[in-house]
């Protein structure tokens, strides 16, 4: 595997450490993998921990922390959310976890956090509409940045994310811990690579789970404790009908892009690691609101998405309600070859060949209860994804030390972001296919859809291709 370094004007050219996230990936045992990946991260910090500041103390952003506070002996030196109950819940479970620590500053606006420049890491744990803007404020702030997926809810952020990445040379690993996942580490080395598939003509991504929240809450005063201005930031402001942390926020598309913003970008980021795929070159989707019409969600509730490669297409399908076709895989990757069928998910693996030249393989899902004692009374937490977690923290640890690039570096982050932000875009243009060219930027033959690429911010929040739209014809031609 190609490991590029990170470069920039700040950062010089250094040779591999003691961690070697090579060894981490090819390691034979998983927890014999992470045992040692432990020990090298704990000799690292050694002189001087990492000192973190977390943005987005939410559901996942506080996961992301406990896993790597779990791996690495990091400082947390500041959290930031415009909830002041989630702040001071992040802060007291920080202090049980780490007793003797110093107590982190607290903030409702990342800009002040980030104005202090102390911080070695940020984790971006907000919403999905922030995490262009806070993820450019951390690198501009001298910061290597872990941020959520989806990476954008626009193509024009996610590619004014990665030229901030590499502008200051920082490191950026996406939360797409499909990568980092032993089970399916050991499916790729042992039956994709190893070409047990034969050859490849077709792939299918889906997701069945009722994630899609819905109601009719009344509109209400805001709480004293939450800034709300500042928690809508650059998107609509909606009016307020109660808090819209967790799953309530996800269900409408002024944060984000649905379920295929928030489930597809996983399995179809898993596909293109597994199968080294880049972009699409085209791609189609139709779908809607067909069956849960009450309540106030308007993101789509079945989907279908087609993504084009050379010689085979990738298909996505949701629905959020009814049964799944496969009830232990309702969100899963299927890859069909010629020589046999791969089903891939979260939680198992199964390779059925075809004929009698090779055996069914079967793979389960790790857990590390024993290991990690305290993962079992967390409230909230994905026992089956925590392993993961953990393992791209890792990898991350190890790239900022290395300044290589991490498995899911912000440019694959943003390929797989965009490609499902495109999808909507399809979908909302009645189904219309559309290619999108990197290098331009744009549309190819669409000028229609290439205004889409970028959404319009809220006064007086600035979207970060503002600047670069100067600086580049082919955007100012067509935006």
């Amino acid at each position: 595997m190609h490991d590029p370094e990170i470069t920039g004007p700040d950062i010089a050219r250094t040779t591999p450490s003691h961690i070697s996230r090579r060894r981490f990936l090819q390691a034979g045992a998983a927890s014999l993998a992470l045992s040692a990946f432990h020990a090298d991260a704990m000799e690292m910090a050694a002189d001087r921990p990492k000192r973190v500041g977390l943005i987005g103390a939410g559901w996942y952003g506080k996961s992301d922390l406990w896993r790597l506070m779990q791996v690495a002996p990091v400082e947390v030196v500041s959290i930031c959310d415009p909830d002041q109950r989630m702040l001071a819940e992040a802060v007291e479970i920080h202090g049980q976890r780490r007793k003797s620590a110093r107590k982190p500053r607290t903030y409702g606006d990342y800009r002040e956090m980030l104005k202090e420049k102390d911080l070695d890491i940020v984790l971006v744990g907000a919403p999905d509409h922030w995490h262009a803007l806070q993820m450019i404020a951390a690198v501009e702030a001298g910061a290597d940045v872990y941020v959520q997926k989806p990476v954008s809810v626009d193509v024009c952020e996610g590619e004014a994310m990665v030229d901030a990445a590499r502008k200051h040379g920082r490191v950026v690993q996406v939360g797409t811990q499909r990568k980092s996942t032993p089970h399916l580490i050991d499916v790729k080395k042992q039956v994709v690579d190893a070409g047990l598939l034969g050859t490849i003509g077709h792939v299918e991504m889906c997701c069945y789970f009722h994630m899609r929240a819905n109601g009719n809450p009344p509109v209400q005063p805001v709480p004293d404790h939450l800034d709300y201005e500042m928690w809508t930031g650059p998107a609509p402001l909606r009016p307020y009908d109660g808090l819209p942390h967790k799953r309530w926020w996800r269900t409408f598309m002024e944060y984000g892009n649905g379920i295929m913003g928030d489930m597809c970008v996983h399995m179809l980021d898993t596909a293109r690691w597994m199968l080294d795929l880049g972009w699409p070159n085209r791609i189609t989707s139709t779908g809607g609101i067909y069956v849960q019409k009450e309540g106030k969600s308007n993101i789509a509730d079945t989907q279908t998405a087609t993504f084009e490669y050379d010689n085979f297409n990738a298909v996505w399908q949701h629905r959020s309600w009814g049964s799944p076709p496969d009830p232990d895989y309702p969100w899963a990757l299927f890859i069909y070859g010629d020589q046999g069928t791969l089903k891939a998910s979260t939680m198992r693996a199964d390779f059925m060949p075809r004929g009698n030249n090779a055996k069914p393989m079967h793979f389960e899902c790790l857990y590390e209860r024993e290991q990690y004692p305290e993962d079992v009374t967390e409230q909230g937490i994905e026992l089956n994804a925590a392993p993961a977690t953990r393992r791209h923290m890792l990898d991350f640890l190890a790239a900022v030390e290395t300044r290589k690039r991490p498995i899911a570096d912000i440019e694959q982050g943003h390929i797989s972001t965009a490609s499902c932000v495109l999808a909507n875009l399809s979908m909302q243009l009645g189904g219309r296919p559309l290619c999108y060219d990197p290098q331009q930027r744009i549309i190819i033959d669409d000028q229609e859809a290439t205004k889409l690429l970028r959404r319009p911010y809220r006064t007086p929040w600035e979207h970060p291709l503002a600047d670069l739209i100067v600086q580049n014809a082919n955007i100012n031609r067509h935006l």
